[in-house]
């Protein structure tokens, strides 16, 4: 037996964000736990601020006249409820969210989400300290982990499941790119053997922040260089967290729902999608690290932005897709 049953505009945008921001959790539960085991000696506030660069947080930094210490960047990410990129508010606008979608999730989704969410509000300012930092990063990826796969276990795939995925891998692309870029300008500039240490060291960071280190491994070159990082995180389509990989099965869910369920507004977000593959395709690697790489970056999220509103403005209530660009790939208020 097959029903489409029409989804309320609002329940859409609640699926799409509440994925987001549990995304959103997760990878920066990674970024915390890498940027702990990775700090170089000496240069720790440096390599704190780094998540600051990513979420593009400078200006509320400076605002708010936060001290760029490494505890400082940990209080808040990890406590600071009036912080909108940290894992507090996140988690409690993918509660408030899934609050309004009592009606189309699983009871199992709905518990889980409260159970963690309870479990996060209990975070202390001593469980930001040396391996106590460890164990509270894995168990936020892990609550999420559990989120997802109780979601894919017990969530009705009809359009909300299609509206859930594809807020899950915009936000996942968004923050591969995001992760690619600051640390590819963290570097340490030194020549020789000390430029190669400095090299493997930083890009296995990296790699460990997609966690795709092990995944990168099993095909790497024994002699594999930053151009072969940059490729696998940005083309490779085996790789879960590939940018690739994310735009064509956000073309696949966006397909899907023009296809299956007749949805017209559909057609402008899938030439944005086709837009951003030819863009990942159109050059090689090489080139694109010659001709820089953060540049190239910055167009593929201002793209994934663009993507997301062209979804907004056809699907959801009230999007602003031209407005503030920097603010609404990190904010659904925006």
């Amino acid at each position: 037996m097959s029903r489409h049953t029409p989804l309320l505009a609002r329940y859409a945008e609640g699926l799409f964000w509440m994925a987001r921001y549990l995304e959103r959790v997760e990878n920066l539960a990674r970024l915390v736990d890498v940027t702990q085991t990775f700090e170089a000696p000496g240069r720790e506030a440096e390599s704190w601020f780094g998540l600051v660069r990513i979420n593009a947080d400078e200006a509320t930094f400076a605002e708010r006249d936060i001290e760029p210490s490494a505890e400082a960047v940990k209080r808040f990410y990890l406590l600071d409820p009036l912080n909108p990129t940290g894992i507090p508010a996140s988690l409690e606008s993918a509660r408030f969210n899934a609050r309004t979608l009592r009606p189309l999730i699983s009871t199992e989704m709905w518990m889980h989400l409260n159970v963690f969410h309870r479990d996060m509000t209990q975070i202390a300012p001593e469980d930001l300290q040396g391996d106590n930092l460890s164990r509270l990063c894995r168990l936020i990826k892990e609550g999420v982990q559990t989120h997802t796969g109780i979601t894919e276990g017990t969530f009705f795939r009809d359009q909300g499941w299609l509206f859930y995925q594809l807020g899950r891998l915009i936000e996942r692309a968004d923050q591969t790119t995001r992760l690619l870029d600051i640390r590819y300008h963290l570097l340490v500039p030194a020549a020789g053997e000390e430029r190669r240490v400095a090299e493997l060291t930083q890009w296995g960071a990296v790699l460990r922040g997609a966690a795709g280190y092990h995944a990168f491994r099993r095909v790497a070159p024994a002699g594999f260089t930053p151009q072969d990082v940059v490729a696998f995180l940005l083309t490779d389509t085996a790789f879960p967290r590939s940018v690739l990989l994310c735009v064509e099965q956000m073309d696949w869910l966006l397909g899907q729902l023009r296809s299956r369920y007749g949805l017209r507004g559909t057609v402008p977000a899938l030439e944005r999608s086709e837009e951003l593959r030819a863009g990942l395709l159109g050059r090689p690697v090489e080139r694109i690290v010659a001709d820089g790489l953060h540049q190239f970056l910055d167009g593929v999220q201002r793209d994934l932005i663009l993507l997301a509103g062209e979804i907004g403005t056809a699907f959801f209530r009230d999007w602003r897709p031209l407005a503030e660009p920097s603010s609404q790939g990190q904010s659904q208020s925006a």
